[in-house]
């Protein structure tokens, strides 16, 4: 009998993830592709060659934010990569006056404001990968457990503070691993709501307070810096803290009065282990030094982004953070900020920021309107849309309006940045109301009453009270 043959199976093949398309995304594709070619074939009146195509790239990306018929990141690599073939000196039909050189869109993707993010990412990773995170909820919450009340005030403070230098996802996924076990033990299911909604409202709430915190800030801070104007770090939080104070306050308030239990107390037990490996006490202090950095850049004169840099060598050269840890950031997150930066750059560099703005007669409106009235669209679009996707598309239009009617950049720009962040009526408006409708604690209802709470509370206050403060704290002009 000849030896017994063994066949050897061959792993299957890993299977590619399937194309689903939804109708919604299908519609968004066709529309898309449409739209594209009606500035080009189609003359628009007051807008030259490289205008009209500036105006082809930016309906593109209108559509595709609007509908996700390809994801976000994707649709902002598109962006650059339509902007390099249409409008820059490397076109693929030359124009006599590009927009600008193809290394100056490429150049997106390694912009200060990205790089501020990676900085502020790599920090926000580290959190999670030295517990530093899960032992500061226990230092604050701990204290509070023998009332709900000032428990839930310690949570929504802390979040906050968290929501400062990691991004808002982050910061609720990380709040949630924390109170999920302390949610499912409280005795009333509407007690266990209100702790559920106030984690997405003061993740959103803290994304407002720094340019690291979200990519409408990063947005904002980058297309105020393309019309020749600044805004330190500092100085973005001198502007948003009292915003950040008043939408906290109110929306405690609102959340004991009608969830919360006046005699509650809870029952948990969260353990403290701060990390002490020599590892663990780099990363703690090369973390303090670059938010010391941020925090004194008026005195040094060092930038946001080189201090963020900073961290990252110190990090990654320390092997504190590993190259895992390097491939484990939000990269779609920094594609998208890159991508905002460029629709915004070319939507300036074509000159078609002054063709949309002159199609409004906006002397119409009184002054005193205007700010509250680009408030609340922006706020209103950022409930439908991505905040994000709402803030690459509102901001490069919103600072040409400001520059043609003489409105102060840095004000505008700070106004649609916080106002794109404050959409979360839905659970789809951000992540942090995503994950908080999936514990299943809360309803769309909830979601939709404490948003606009919030919501038209900071659209009154944004365009009618704090551009005067910022102007007395000397944050703008």
């Amino acid at each position: 009998m000849g030896p017994t043959t063994t066949t050897t199976k061959r792993p299957p093949r890993a299977s590619l993830e399937r194309l689903e398309l939804t109708r919604l995304n299908a519609i968004g594709l066709l529309v898309a592709f449409a739209l594209f070619w009606v500035p080009l074939l189609v003359d628009v009146p007051d807008l030259d060659d490289v205008g009209e195509r500036m105006l082809s790239i930016f309906l593109v990306a209108l559509v595709l934010f609007v509908t996700e018929a390809i994801p976000l990141f994707a649709t902002a690599a598109l962006i650059i990569l339509l902007q390099v073939l249409m409008i820059s000196d490397q076109a693929l039909v030359p124009l006599a006056e590009p927009a600008g050189t193809a290394r100056h869109f490429y150049s997106a993707l390694a912009d200060p404001v990205v790089i501020l993010f990676l900085g502020g990412f790599l920090i926000a990773d580290g959190a999670a990968k030295y517990r530093l995170d899960r032992n500061l909820a226990s230092l604050v919450l701990t204290p509070f457990k023998d009332n709900a009340r000032t428990a839930l005030l310690a949570l929504m403070l802390l979040t906050a503070v968290l929501g400062q230098f990691m991004s808002n996802t982050a910061t609720a996924a990380t709040m949630f691993a924390v109170l999920l076990p302390v949610l499912y033990a409280l005795p009333h299911e509407k007690a266990r709501a209100g702790f559920a909604l106030s984690i997405p409202l003061a993740s959103n709430v803290g994304g407002l307070g720094t340019p690291v915190a979200s990519p409408p800030n990063a947005i904002g801070v980058a297309a105020v810096a393309a019309r020749g104007e600044s805004i330190s770090f500092v100085g973005w939080m001198l502007a948003m803290w009292p915003l950040i104070i008043v939408l906290l306050a109110i929306g405690w308030l609102y959340l004991v009065i009608r969830y919360v239990p006046k005699e509650l107390a809870l029952e948990f037990t969260l353990e403290r282990d701060f990390d002490t490996r020599l590892s663990a006490k780099v990363y703690y202090a090369a973390s303090a030094l670059t938010i010391l950095l941020w925090f004194t850049e008026p005195f040094h004169g060092i930038p946001a982004s080189g201090a963020a840099f900073l961290a990252v060598v110190i990090l990654l050269g320390s092997k504190v953070m590993t190259g895992d840890d390097l491939r484990a950031l939000q990269w779609p997150v920094l594609w998208l900020v890159a991508g905002g930066i460029a629709l915004g750059g070319g939507v300036v560099a074509s000159g078609l920021d002054e063709w949309l703005v002159g199609l409004v007669d906006w002397t119409a409106v009184p002054g005193v309107l205007l700010l509250l009235a680009l408030a609340t669209i922006t706020w209103a679009l950022g409930n439908v849309l991505s905040n994000t996707a709402t803030a690459n598309l509102i901001i490069p239009i919103g600072l040409a309006l400001a520059v043609s009617i003489g409105q102060d950049v840095v004000t505008v720009g700070i106004l649609l940045a916080a106002a794109s962040s404050m959409g979360m009526m839905l659970p789809v408006s951000t992540p942090p109301n995503a994950i908080a409708y999936a514990t299943g604690t809360v309803k769309t209802g909830d979601l939709a009453a404490m948003g606009a709470l919030v919501g038209i509370t900071g659209v009154l206050l944004l365009g009618l009270v704090l551009p005067h403060l910022w102007v007395l704290l000397g944050v703008t002009g």
